[in-house]
């Protein structure tokens, strides 16, 4: 398989791994999760632009840390019903979205080292924008994982870095 058969794939894989979360989850990460679900498709077209040799596209900054920050503060407050389905709380909910944090973690990894191995300086950019919005990606998941394993999700979202270091 080349290298752009094995990104669409693993970009494709990851678009559906998150639509099927999204289809389990409450409204909240299930918003979340289909707003990740549509990068991974930005993802796909954009590599397969490169496998097609089309112009090499760009790709822009997105908000998506911020809009799930916002939609975390709406589930904290109550304006998104973080309770509703069946998959909250459990360890293979945990286990589902730590799977897709190192899903994350290996296509980040994956897009860093084609880039050191890219000869062309415009294409070895677009590879480590990709593999930024991955680790972006990859930051929301962690985060992710640590909501829902607290005792009381939510508790920990005033920080206005969306980051929570302390020791638990």
């Amino acid at each position: 398989m080349d290298i752009y058969a094995f990104a669409m794939k693993m970009e494709k894989d990851g678009e559906e791994y998150y639509r099927e979360l999204a289809e389990k989850s409450s409204q909240g990460l299930a918003k979340i999760f289909n707003m990740l679900a549509d990068e991974e498709v930005k993802h796909y077209e954009i590599v397969e632009d490169l496998q097609k040799k089309r112009p090499l596209p760009e790709v822009g900054k997105t908000e998506l840390l911020g809009e799930v920050k916002n939609i975390f503060e709406e589930m904290r407050t109550g304006k998104l019903n973080f309770e509703q389905g069946h998959y909250i709380g459990t360890t293979e909910e945990t286990n589902a979205y730590r799977k897709a944090r190192d899903i994350e973690a290996q296509s980040r990894d994956f897009y860093l080292e084609k880039a050191g191995e890219a000869g062309e300086q415009e294409l070895k950019l677009l590879l480590k924008t990709l593999a930024a919005e991955e680790d972006k990606h990859f930051h929301i998941m962690d985060n992710i994982v640590e909501f829902v394993s607290r005792p009381e999700p939510g508790n920990w979202l005033e920080n206005a870095e969306w980051h929570h270091l302390d020791e638990y």
